[in-house]
């Protein structure tokens, strides 16, 4: 996983504020986060050995969040400490409905460099590295540097947030994943909902994307794979035309988080070789169960929450670390 880390600082409110408004809500929660350190947790909850690759500042945030890394068996030792730089942190906002607003202050993510992304093939072999994960809250030219990586391992580009001028991100990229809003934002128009997450998906896959996929929350998601990705995919789907997976009906408390459960639950479920269909629906199904928990690392499931949650069994057995 090549990605940020953040500590998260949330309030629960009965709504959203309005632009100007003010609205009363709990005690602030501090808690471990950020998109690549959530991912990493999401993964390695569902069975997967994962090496976190990023930046920390040199203070007690930092401190915890690498603790909270290994205390999920995530293997921190990519994790770069940057003197003189807080850590970063996000300022999230959680409504009754579970729905959420999230400020980022990134901090030391913005430290990482090409010394972070050589860590990512410089580490000692533990065994097979079999998915590369890159999540968008770092610099843009970290990101293009692990893209540029050699080797035969699947890249998945999470672009959350799109950044800036991001089309020339696409190229090449063996899977990437947005959400409405960011894929929005990449194409310059609006995309709402699963059939328009479902052209979205053709639209980025034509744009270079090797395989597309656009969540749309409780909705669900779409998948599609370049038309000159071949003729079959050997899981009912066909280049160039997308296929949408339904979403899961649970009862929302909490969506901080479900979008990162997605992508390192899309991530375990690729690298076992699960098909790509049924492995963007079980990356749904796991979305939907963080969705239904409290917390954003302590929300994401394991196997048999994801079941309990949504009815899915989890294609795989877990790693019996």
């Amino acid at each position: 996983m090549l990605g940020s880390l953040n500590m998260d600082i949330s309030v629960t409110v009965a709504r959203l504020p309005e632009p100007g408004a003010t609205v009363l809500g709990s005690a602030a929660a501090y808690a471990p986060g950020g998109k690549g350190a959530n991912q990493a947790v999401a993964a390695a909850r569902l069975g997967a050995r994962v090496r976190m690759v990023g930046c920390v500042g040199d203070d007690d945030f930092g401190t915890r969040l690498r603790a909270a890394l290994r205390a999920e068996d995530v293997d921190d030792g990519g994790v770069r400490t940057v003197p003189g730089v807080p850590t970063g942190l996000a300022m999230i906002t959680v409504d009754e409905s579970g729905e959420n607003m999230i400020t980022v202050a990134p901090g030391a993510n913005r430290e990482v460099g090409d010394g972070d992304v050589a860590a990512l093939v410089s580490a000692p072999e533990t065994g097979r590295r079999e998915a590369l994960v890159i999540s968008a809250e770092i610099p843009a030219d970290a990101i293009k540097a692990a893209l540029a990586l050699a080797g035969p391992m699947p890249r998945i580009l999470n672009l959350a947030p799109a950044p800036p001028s991001s089309g020339d991100l696409l190229a090449g990229v063996d899977w990437l994943v947005v959400n409405e809003s960011e894929a929005a934002s990449v194409l310059g128009r609006p995309v709402d909902g699963l059939d328009g997450s479902a052209a979205a998906a053709v639209e980025l896959a034509g744009l270079g994307a090797c395989n597309a996929v656009v969540t749309a929350g409780a909705h669900g998601a779409a998948y599609c794979a370049r038309p000159d990705e071949g003729r079959s995919r050997g899981d009912g789907s066909t280049p160039g035309l997308a296929v949408t997976v339904p979403g899961f009906r649970i009862r929302a408390v909490d969506s901080v988080g479900a979008g990162d459960t997605f992508v390192g639950a899309l991530a375990v479920a690729l690298a076992a070789g699960v098909p790509a269909q049924e492995a963007v629906r079980a990356a749904c199904a796991a979305g939907a169960a963080a969705a239904s928990r409290p917390g954003t690392q302590s929300g994401m499931p394991h196997p048999p929450e994801i079941l309990a949650a949504t009815g899915y069994a989890w294609p795989l057995t877990p790693d019996p670390r």
